[in-house]
């Protein structure tokens, strides 16, 4: 169904229009008669008070059309008879701004009946508790605020929080196409909006802030669409609380925060996530600024040998690259430059800047051209000499038409950092593809955030998922979830269950020693004892039989021979179910101090070989599996197989809820993994842990 009544309606009614300026129904009527040479408006008011010197009716039912869009900000006892007269005359969409409509008639879900009303009759509504929309190409103005037109999109759960960034963006330079804010979302989803933007010529760039994520899978494709139409989305959500995880069964559900979950569909995506509403209107610079980098390399240039170290610095801690230059550009910044500047990278201009300002655009010209960076930033001083001495105004807007032009020929983006936040000069550059930004930090965080959306824009999106059941999951005993793993191809040592010494005596027989005992239905073993290692012969696999169970009590133990691999690394691989985004794969450094070291990476489930390894690679504790002062290199790509399969374990199997292999022990031979924790949503009897039949 078009959502076309809430970019370009032919004709809006404000129900609840009002003459007083300190009420919504004001701002949304003067916002709405801007837009009067457009469309046709209606003010709807109950004293038929002239508003802004247009007149108003007292009710719908004196117009003689149906307006196409009806802006409810009438007191909430009202809402429900407004919207079936709106109904009954034609109307196809409402603009829900009123909040409390079921606490106003005592009647919980209200808003959803209201809601299915409307769908059945062939209309749609945003909100109801929101802050309005605004669409800066149709002038349609139907929020409160002012909004300077532009090319960044907001849409955002939280009506004030929305108003804050498109504050912050007009602060900074940047003007709004679409603002929507979504309200209790009883019909048009954050999703819908967001795919209506790909076709929305005026939008360039999208901040999306969401406190909950309905058909995340989904949203996640729609983000990689409008990434795809060159519109890359910045994302804002809550949720990082260690109390969201206090009750999880397994290390991959203590690791799994849900900012992390959301970070990883942003990747999958090519979004970004960022941490505050000034972190999103800072990356949005880049985004509309120019051209984004495609590596990590970046030239700094400063007018500060101060500056340009704290520079370097902070782009280190952002994993960013300062390459020292090669020898003849070192020789050619060298012919432009007083003796005593420095050529290596960071550029120190040594005062050349002040004895002729168009040296900052022959210097980053020289950097953009040379071939050895992927990005320039210029921080200092620049942009502050027109305001403090106005005579050089027009000499330093010389200057910035210059750096754009550097931009232009040699496509690679320039950002700089003034010590001005806000001078005709920084205007000027931000108008002309050249992003400027206040503190170094910006900076730097913004080309991180950049660089990733661009790496990222390169991964496959995850594959189809199962439906999945929607029952929580109860443990399975070790060898049925071991069973449950090996068949997705994992390698495990050869085992077998025992109850009795006859047991084990048997299992003994066909085992080799050295063996490992563990008891098979307690989840986590190490913690209660539960498992005994390097057990040398039969006799010692007896023993230990008979004192874990005068410990634990009886059960099915699992006799199991000893991985005898060498200069092993153990890491966690696990999977488990998003309650938003569904099969969600996990990889770190793993034993039993995983949950110490947090040193994990997150991904949507299923993934590939390829994009499991590359998982592996990212992890701070990657240098053991590479090598490590010179310890034997293991077999990464044997640990990336490991990944990809147990992602696809849970994305192609509804029963399943989470799976976990911790350690999996990766050695230059191979990986074996030596653990399972699997929980499914409809085990057998024969799987549930402690099952005596």
């Amino acid at each position: 169904m078009s959502l076309s009544s809430f970019s370009d309606p032919r004709s809006v009614a404000v129900v609840g229009a009002s003459a007083d300026p300190a009420k919504w129904g004001y701002w949304l009527a003067r916002g709405a008669l801007r837009g009067a040479g457009r469309r046709r408006v209606h003010l709807v008011n109950a004293k038929g008070a002239t508003i802004d010197g247009a007149p108003s009716v007292r009710s719908l039912d004196e117009l003689t059309e149906a307006p196409e869009l009806v802006v409810l900000s009438a007191p909430a006892a009202t809402v429900p008879d407004v919207i079936d007269r709106a109904l009954a005359m034609g109307t196809k969409g409402f603009l829900g701004i009123t909040a409390g409509i079921d606490a106003a008639h005592g009647e919980p879900g209200l808003e959803r009946r209201l809601a299915e009303r409307i769908r059945a009759a062939g209309a749609r509504i945003v909100g109801p508790n929101c802050l309005g929309l605004y669409d800066a190409a149709t002038d349609l103005d139907l929020a409160w605020g002012t909004f300077a037109p532009g090319q960044l999109a907001v849409i955002s759960q939280s009506g004030q929080l929305g108003l804050e960034l498109a504050g912050l963006a007009a602060h900074e330079g940047l003007g709004i196409s679409r603002f929507v804010s979504v309200g209790n979302q009883v019909d048009v989803m954050a999703a819908e909006l967001l795919e209506d933007l790909v076709g929305h010529e005026q939008t360039r760039a999208v901040v999306l802030y969401l406190e909950s994520f309905t058909d995340a899978r989904g949203l996640v494709a729609t983000m990689a669409r409008l990434r795809e139409a060159g519109k890359p989305v910045v994302v804002l959500t809550v949720g990082a609380s260690e109390a969201s995880r206090a009750a999880a069964q397994s290390h991959t559900g203590a690791l799994t925060a849900a900012t992390d979950v959301v970070r990883a569909a942003c990747r999958a995506a090519g979004a970004a996530l960022v941490d505050t509403p000034a972190q999103a209107v800072e990356l949005a610079h880049l985004l509309l600024g120019g051209p984004l980098p495609t590596g990590r390399r970046v030239a700094i240039v400063s007018d500060s040998g101060g500056q340009g170290a704290i520079a370097a610095d902070t782009f280190a801690r952002h994993a960013l690259q300062v390459p020292r230059l090669s020898e003849a550009t070192r020789r050619t910044l060298a012919d432009l430059l007083p003796a005593t500047a420095a050529v290596a990278n960071p550029v120190d201009l040594a005062g050349a800047g002040e004895q002729d300002l168009s040296t900052y655009a022959r210097v980053v010209d020289v950097l953009a051209r040379s071939g050895e960076v992927e990005s320039v930033v210029l921080s200092g001083y620049f942009g502050c000499y027109g305001a403090d001495t106005p005579a050089l105004v027009e000499r330093e807007l010389e200057v910035v038409g210059a750096l754009a032009g550097v931009v232009g020929a040699h496509g690679r983006p320039v950002v700089v950092h003034s010590m001005s936040h806000d001078s005709v000069a920084v205007r000027s550059m931000r108008q002309q593809a050249v992003p400027t930004l206040h503190t170094i930090d910006a900076v730097a965080r913004s080309l991180e955030l950049a660089t990733t959306m661009a790496e990222d824009a390169a991964r496959p999106l995850p594959g189809p998922v199962a439906p999945a059941s929607a029952d929580s999951g109860k443990a399975l005993d070790y060898l049925a979830g071991r069973d449950r793993v090996c068949a997705a191809g994992v390698t495990y040592p050869p085992a077998a269950p025992v109850r009795t010494v006859e047991d084990l005596r048997a299992a003994t027989a066909t085992l080799r020693a050295p063996y490992v005992l563990k008891a098979g239905w307690i989840e986590h073993k190490t913690e209660v004892g539960g498992v005994a290692v390097g057990l040398p012969d039969a006799a010692a696999a007896e023993a230990a039989l008979v004192t874990m169970r005068e410990r634990l009590g009886e059960g099915e133990y699992v006799l199991e021979e000893l991985d005898r691999q060498r200069d092993t690394v153990e890491l966690i691989v696990g999977a488990r179910r998003d309650e938003s985004f569904g099969p969600v794969a996990l990889v770190g450094l793993g034993g039993v101090q995983a949950e110490l070291y947090r040193d994990v990476r997150i991904a949507l489930a299923p993934v590939g070989e390829d994009e499991a390894r590359t998982m592996i690679e990212s992890l701070r504790a990657y240098p053991l599996l590479d090598g490590w002062r010179g310890r034997p290199v293991v077999d990464v790509d044997a640990a990336a197989a490991v990944v990809s399969a147990v992602s696809r374990l849970l994305a192609e199997d509804p029963d399943l809820v989470e799976c976990e292999i911790n350690p999996l022990r990766v050695g230059p031979e191979g990986a074996v993994a030596v653990d399972a924790l699997v929980l499914a949503a409809h085990p057998t009897d024969a799987d549930i842990p402690g099952d005596e039949s």
